[in-house]
């Protein structure tokens, strides 16, 4: 029996509302989405959150929702965001907010407790990978506390070692997790620090804000 992928919510620095996802099969994942409180046209239900961003999100509510209609979601406790949907397809649904959010403000733990392992964070960057004596520049799509998903221009054999250097962030050694076209999944030997990756993202979130400013 074939191992299913795990699918997490995946947050984005950038302005842009997540676009229609695409046509994989969904049984091959286990859902572990973060859960949203919807309310729309007075009612108030539950819906998972497939993708956020400072601009939208992606969320799977339980009853449909009509193109354009407002809707508002609470992320955190005590924390709204309100919007209106630009698409809906099979299930899914696509909202730009009224309002850019701060995503990394998300992550907080309420109250300055504990602050909990920190999700994907989807980035406009490149990595130096050094993989097999050869060092080159891979396009970043995610990071997380644990590994990296990069665009890599060199074939990487999956179990294969690796170092992953990013401005800001110490060199990371890791292997080879997995391979879906040019796309590689790096899992870290070493789980990044909250605070040194936290840092790295604040500073990725004001280049982000800086390129949408030039546009």
């Amino acid at each position: 029996m074939a191992k299913k992928l795990v699918e997490t919510t995946l947050y984005s620095l950038s302005a842009a509302t997540p676009a229609r996802p695409d046509r994989r099969n969904d049984e091959r994942y286990v859902s572990l989405l973060r859960v949203g409180a919807l309310t729309v046209d007075g009612r108030r239900e539950l819906c998972l959150i497939r993708n956020i961003s400072a601009g939208g999100m992606m969320i799977r509510p339980y009853s449909p929702i009509a193109v354009g209609a407002s809707i508002s979601v609470e992320l955190k406790q005590g924390h709204s965001v309100s919007g209106a949907v630009q698409w809906a397809d099979k299930g899914l649904v696509g909202v730009t907010f009224d309002a850019p959010i701060d995503v990394l403000a998300l992550l907080s733990a309420p109250g300055g407790g504990p602050r909990p392992r920190m999700p994907r964070i989807e980035l406009t960057c490149t990595a130096t990978l050094r993989y097999e004596g050869i060092v080159f520049r891979a396009d970043v799509a995610n990071i997380s506390q644990g590994g990296i998903c990069v665009d890599s221009p060199v074939d990487l054999e999956v179990n294969g070692d690796v170092v992953v250097s990013l401005a800001g962030l110490h060199a990371a050694a890791g292997v080879v997790k997995w391979r879906d076209g040019h796309y590689y999944g790096i899992g870290f030997n070493r789980v990044f620090p909250v605070a040194e990756l936290m840092a790295f993202l604040k500073d990725q979130q004001l280049e982000e804000r800086q390129r949408q400013a030039a546009a």
